[in-house]
């Protein structure tokens, strides 16, 4: 529970405030304490108010808890429906290391079964706990006018994104049985 602290101001630092700004009755100045603000119809001064204290419950001598959510990394092409075929994903870095490509591909993806009643795939999304990667770049293959594949490509554009990547691959790869194998 948190408690609200007033403070009492003279009256003599109310009668220091502009003649073109409305002060409060009660509060002092901004100009008193920092420099005032142009243009500003406030009046008055900062607080600091310590944090409320935090008396645990039940025994437990924790003061705060911190909860972390666990995404299960996934792939999706229509946002809230996880693909569930692995793809195979081919990657390239440039020499010096400051882009990159990642090509991956869905052969009979779950997608084709669920797009009749989700909708038209909207992108390509790979999610995990630090958030959501995202591309447009996707194309789909056909074979005897039926589709059997789809390519997605994610293009990294400096060492941030690359390092980005990699952690989700990593969690995407220990949650879906992937290995790396170099060529």
């Amino acid at each position: 529970m948190s408690a609200v602290h007033f403070v009492a101001v003279s009256s003599s630092a109310i009668s220091k405030c502009p003649k073109n700004h409305h002060c409060l009755p009660g509060i002092a100045p901004l100009s008193t304490v920092a420099r005032p603000i142009s243009h500003s119809a406030f009046c008055g001064i900062s607080l600091r108010i310590p944090p409320p204290k935090v008396i645990p419950r039940g025994g437990n001598s924790y003061n705060s808890r911190v909860t972390m959510m666990m995404v299960k990394p996934a792939i999706q092409f229509i946002q809230g429906t996880d693909e569930q075929t692995v793809p195979d994903v081919r990657l390239t870095k440039s020499r010096d290391g400051t882009n990159g490509v990642a090509i991956f591909s869905f052969d009979q993806p779950s997608v084709f079964d669920s797009s009749s009643e989700l909708g038209d795939i909207t992108g390509f999304f790979m999610i995990d706990e630090e958030g959501v990667l995202q591309s447009v770049d996707v194309s789909a293959k056909f074979v005897n006018g039926k589709p059997s594949r789809i390519e997605a490509k994610y293009v990294m554009r400096s060492p941030q994104e690359w390092d980005r990547f990699m952690r989700f691959m990593e969690r995407y790869s220990q949650a879906n049985g992937l290995q790396f194998v170099k060529k």
